[in-house]
Parts: structure tokens; C-alpha cells; sequence
């Protein structure tokens, strides 16, 4: 209400009559491309690591909130088919591509993606065995989920525990491990000039929208089948799909076999579905919400002298990612991320704990988007707490002075 009683103020221009105040498209520009207040409250902030323990939250959530609904689940499960289907008949009706459907196919892209996307989440919930009490349900549907995606369930399963065993961890995490200096051939930080990370990171706005393109259409598919910004210990080639990558133990080798079948058995029925099917109507989810969730300025990670399951678990951020339909659509995945997609009422009671450690971001999503992809590119080698650096080189946040001393 605000914002619009503030545009209404805003005095027109005449013919003649000249204005510093924007216009409209300039005035709504500004309002969506902002920080929030939250962020800027962390950047403000010395850093130091949550002081709750693992005990105090698990204290503070009532088991009740924790007990499975199947019924919901299993609604859920079928909603989100039925969106699909729904979609699909919709599509079906459109005539082809011309300038009067343009608008009426980029419509159905885009809903068919978010609909894919809570997809994503309901067989992610069942890789957590958190939508059931039976495993095999739990993971007969997301393996059904995830291969309707041309995602390896159970390989993808496999890497996803051990990132949440081990989360921000700098040595141990599996997703969204920050590069280091070295990986870009910098000089030391102490010998470090300008023209030096120029050098590295320079580039035109074109060619930033290019990469973040790149980034949101493949970078799924590069972290599956080349282990982009994956663990670094793990060798060149190590990828989701082959029975002998380091990324599993042997006895874990079947289960990737059966999802590389799933996949197959999904490809098999988009080949005989036809190319016009696979290019007009079935479209795998373009989604951003996985790189928010660990990628932000004002986000630690954590080498082995520090870290611990808590200040892992806590190093990421809940966001109002679309608003209403990121909520309705992607099962409060980023909304709820710090509470695991455990709704609402889990998130008010970690509040409580956390406190100030809480971190939420209301960052309009594309500008927190760019954001994260133009200042999170680097961290330090030789510090137990590390944050992103931009490409000046320089961090929005450092560790609290204080809280060194209280170590030593």
C-alpha cells in the first residue's frame, strides 16, 4: 500500500516541464531491484557463528509438527499430476507457434516449469523419507517423481544426504562449494591489484545475463554429469550416472543403475511421444532456488576448525522466492529452506532460538538472483570462516574481532 500511495505522489511532467523523479517503469524498476532490509541488517553486522545447539531446537519444535500426514502428502502428490496433466490438455489446444499464441505458449512454459519444479520438491521430500512412513513409498514415488524429470533419483539421493551431512563445510559439502582464489590463478590477497581481478572478472552486462542464462538452463544438468561446483576432492569425470564414480560406495552401485533405467524408460517415452511433444510441451524445470539457498554475500562457510552440524544447517537463507506462487508451487522449499521445507509453524519456533542467527532475505528474487551470481565468486584458502568475495576482491562481511578473542 505504501509503494503505491508513494507512486501516486509522484508529481507528472508537462510538455515542456522537466523532472528528476523517475517514471513509472523507472520507479518500479528501482523498488525491484533493491536490497532488503534484512540483507543490508547482516552486511551491517559483524559475523559470529550461532551460539543455539542442536538440542535447543529440536527442544523447541513440538513433535506433533514433525508426525507424517499421509493423506496430505499423497494430495500433494496428486495435485501437482494433475497441474501437469491439466497443463498438458491446455497446451494441446494451442494452435502452432505464431504471433498471436506467442504469448498464450510462453504462459503454459511457464507454469508447466513451476509446476515441474514442485515436482522436484515432492520427490526431493520423498528422498528425505519425509512424506511417509514407508521407505519404499517414499522412494518408489520420488523415483518416479525425479525420472518423470530425467533426474537420477537415487544418485541424486546419495549426494544429496551427504550434503546435508555436512553443509557449508568447505572440505565435506557435496553442492555449491565456493571456488577458491587459486581456481582463478589471483596473486595473494596481499599482492592482489585491481587490474588483477579486472583481468579475471571483467565482463559487459551482455555477457553476464549470458552466463546466468547458461547457469539457470544447464548448470543442473553440468553439476549431474560433470560435477560443476561439487566437491573438489572428488577426480575430473565424476558424474551421477556411471556405477564406479567416486561419489558412491559399492553398495550403493544397483540403486544407480536403477536410476539410469528410470531415465532411460522416461527418454524411451519422450522419443515415442515425438519431437513435437519434447520441444512444445514437455519442458524440465528452469528453476533458481537451489543456488539462493547457499549462494549469498552474507553467508558463511566453514573449514573443519569451525564448522559443526548446526552452523551448517543455519549457513543458508529462507526467501519469499515469487511470493504466493513460489509458496503454493515449490512446497515452501525456499520459503521454509532452514526448517527443510517443514512449513511455517517449524520456522517460527527455530526463529525463536536462532533469534538474530535466523537469516531471511525478502531481496526481490531475480535482483537477489543477479546479486548472488556477480559478488559470490570466490573465497579465501587459508581461513577457518570464509566469506564470498566480489569481483574487486573485497567481502560484504568479515568475522566479528570479538569472537576471535573469546577463541583464543
Amino acid at each position: 500500500m505504501g509503494f503505491a500511495r508513494d507512486l501516486h505522489e509522484i508529481p507528472r511532467p508537462g510538455l515542456y516541464q522537466s523532472t528528476l523523479i523517475p517514471p513509472f517503469p523507472a520507479t518500479a524498476m528501482v523498488f525491484f531491484w533493491r536490497n532488503s532490509p534484512e540483507y543490508e541488517s547482516r552486511v551491517g553486522k559483524p559475523f559470529k557463528p550461532p551460539i543455539a545447539t542442536l538440542k535447543d531446537i529440536h527442544d523447541a519444535v513440538p513433535k506433533q509438527l514433525l508426525q507424517k500426514n499421509h493423506f496430505k502428502s499423497a494430495l500433494y502428490v496428486v495435485r501437482d499430476a494433475v497441474l501437469a496433466a491439466f497443463l498438458y490438455s491446455c497446451a494441446s489446444r494451442i494452435s502452432p507457434w505464431a504471433d498471436a499464441d506467442a504469448c498464450a505458449w510462453s504462459t503454459y512454459w511457464v507454469f508447466q516449469s513451476l509446476v515441474g519444479a514442485g515436482i522436484f520438491c515432492i520427490g526431493h521430500d520423498a528422498g528425505h523419507s519425509s512424506l511417509f512412513e514407508s521407505k519404499t513409498v517414499n522412494n518408489l514415488v520420488g523415483f518416479i517423481c525425479h525420472s518423470y524429470l530425467l533426474i537420477p533419483y537415487f544418485s541424486w539421493r546419495t549426494t544429496h544426504h551427504a550434503h546435508h551431512k555436512a553443509t557449508g563445510s568447505m572440505e565435506r559439502d557435496e553442492n555449491y562449494v565456493p571456488y577458491t582464489r587459486s581456481k582463478f590463478n589471483l596473486p595473494p590477497e596481499s599482492k592482489a591489484t585491481s587490474f588483477d581481478y579486472a583481468e579475471v572478472f571483467e565482463e559487459t552486462p551482455f555477457f553476464t545475463l549470458f552466463r546466468m542464462t547458461i547457469m539457470q538452463t544447464f548448470g543442473w544438468w553440468m553439476y549431474l554429469t560433470q560435477n560443476t561446483m561439487g566437491a573438489p576432492h572428488h577426480p575430473p569425470g565424476t558424474n551421477h550416472f556411471g556405477t564406479g564414480s567416486s561419489l558412491f560406495k559399492e553398495e550403493q552401485r544397483m540403486s544407480i543403475v536403477l536410476s539410469n533405467a528410470g531415465i532411460g524408460c522416461m527418454a524411451l517415452l519422450l522419443y515415442l511421444s515425438g519431437r513435437e511433444f519434447f520441444l512444445w510441451y514437455y519442458l524440465p524445470p528452469i528453476v533458481m532456488f537451489t543456488y539462493l539457498h547457499h549462494s549469498d554475500p552474507t553467508i558463511p562457510h566453514y573449514r573443519k576448525a569451525e564448522w559443526n552440524f548446526l552452523r551448517g544447517a543455519t549457513a543458508t537463507v529462507d526467501r519469499p522466492l515469487l511470493g504466493w506462487f513460489g509458496r503454493f508451487f515449490f512446497h515452501n522449499i525456499s520459503h521454509d529452506h532452514i526448517a527443510h521445507h517443514n512449513g511455517p509453524e517449524i520456522t517460527v519456533r527455530i526463529k525463536e532460538i536462532l533469534q538474530d542467527d535466523y537469516n531471511y532475505d525478502s531481496t526481490p528474487s531475480f535482483y537477489a538472483l543477479y546479486r548472488s551470481f556477480t559478488e559470490c565468486l570466490f573465497v579465501e584458502e587459508d581461513a577457518d570462516i570464509v566469506f564470498y568475495k566480489n569481483k574487486e576482491g573485497n567481502a560484504v562481511r568479515a568475522v566479528d574481532p570479538v569472537y576471535f578473542k573469546r577463541s583464543e
